[in-house]
């Protein structure tokens, strides 16, 4: 699976406005709403679940990344919003640190296979520390799909 596959152009903010971890899942989820990869009237019910699953241990693993994700049984296709804060996001990160890069995956229930392989894409990239640096430091939305096309063709170590 290729991350230019899964993230939505569209929804990838490379000046996300969220300071806090409940408003950077708000803003990501609109991002992908706004640009057709969810319906309009399961958002509320994303953002709870997502923020259901954050109470129940953070997504922030640490070294600035954050990856919130929720498996819907009305979704029909696997979609993922990329956000880059300049600032940092309090996102109760496992090291206590800020996030700068919040990878926010929605899947469909009915294809947890699917879900696992994106997670895996996703863990996998973010690992690196090149690929991390570079996303963290993309200041437009054609600087961050130029990283994913550079990471599904392994131009990145």
């Amino acid at each position: 699976m290729k991350l230019t596959d899964l993230v939505v152009h569209d929804a990838i903010i490379a000046d996300l406005q969220a300071k806090e971890r409940d408003d950077a899942i708000q803003e990501l989820v609109d991002a992908l709403v706004d640009a057709g990869a969810a319906p309009k009237k399961l958002r509320a019910d994303l953002v709870d679940q997502i923020l259901a699953r954050e109470k129940n241990g953070s997504t922030g693993f640490g070294k600035g990344v954050a990856v919130p994700h929720v498996k819907h049984d009305d979704l029909k296709q696997m979609s993922a919003a990329i956000g880059v804060s300049q600032a940092g996001v309090e996102f109760n990160a496992l090291d206590k640190q800020p996030v700068y890069s919040i990878v926010l995956l929605l899947s469909p229930k009915s294809k947890p296979d699917e879900h696992l392989q994106a997670m895996e894409t996703v863990f996998s990239n973010l690992q690196k520390d090149k690929f991390r640096s570079f996303l963290r430091q993309a200041t437009t939305r054609e600087a961050v799909v130029e990283l994913l096309d550079e990471a599904d063709n392994k131009q990145l170590s």
